[in-house]
C-alpha cells in the first residue's frame, strides 16, 4: 500500500494519505507504472459530514480526489486527500503530471484550494475579479445577469 491508508473497490485501490504525503504517494504511484493522471477534482463536504472514511482518516471539510490510470497493468488507483477548511492548500502535482494544470486550476477557481508549486494558479473560469469561490457550499446563492456579446436589444 503506498502513502497512508487505503482500501480496495471494484474500480481499483483506494488511497488516503496525510496531506504532508500527499505529493510523495503520488510520485510513489507514478514510479510503479500509473502513468496517466485522469482527473483530478476537490469535494466540499460542509453539509455531508458524514461519508466513508477509514478509521484512522480524520475528515476535513474538502477533499481532492485524483484519479491514476496504468495502460500497462490495466489498473486504476483512486487518492483522496483531506483538505482542511483552516488552510486549504496542497501540493501541485504538475511536475508528476503537467496535464493536472487545468484541473488544479479549476479546484483554485471553484474551492479556493491552492495548490503549493503551481506554475499559474490563476482563475480559469471565473473572470479575474471575481470574489469568492462558487462551488463552496457556503458561497451565497444569487443570480448574476448574463450578458452576450453583441447580443441585439429588446424589440
Amino acid at each position: 500500500m503506498t502513502g497512508g491508508s487505503g482500501t480496495e473497490s471494484a474500480a481499483g485501490e483506494v488511497l488516503f494519505p496525510e496531506r504532508a504525503r500527499y505529493h510523495a504517494a503520488v510520485a510513489e504511484c507514478r514510479s510503479s507504472g500509473f502513468e496517466m493522471c485522469t482527473d483530478l477534482c476537490a469535494v466540499d463536504y460542509l453539509t455531508h459530514p458524514g461519508r466513508r472514511l477509514p478509521s484512522e482518516v480524520a475528515p476535513e471539510r474538502f477533499e481532492v480526489v485524483v484519479q491514476l490510470l496504468s495502460i500497462a497493468q490495466r489498473a486504476r488507483r483512486k487518492v483522496r486527500v483531506q483538505v482542511p477548511e483552516s488552510d486549504p492548500t496542497l501540493a501541485s502535482l504538475w511536475d508528476l503530471y503537467p496535464g493536472v494544470e487545468a484541473m488544479e486550476r479549476e479546484a483554485f477557481d471553484m474551492f479556493g484550494i491552492r495548490f503549493a508549486g503551481h506554475p499559474d494558479l490563476t482563475r480559469i473560469l471565473m473572470p479575474e475579479d471575481w470574489e469568492g469561490h462558487p462551488l463552496r457550499k457556503d458561497y451565497g446563492v444569487g443570480r448574476v445577469p448574463v450578458q452576450f456579446k453583441d447580443a441585439p436589444g429588446p424589440r
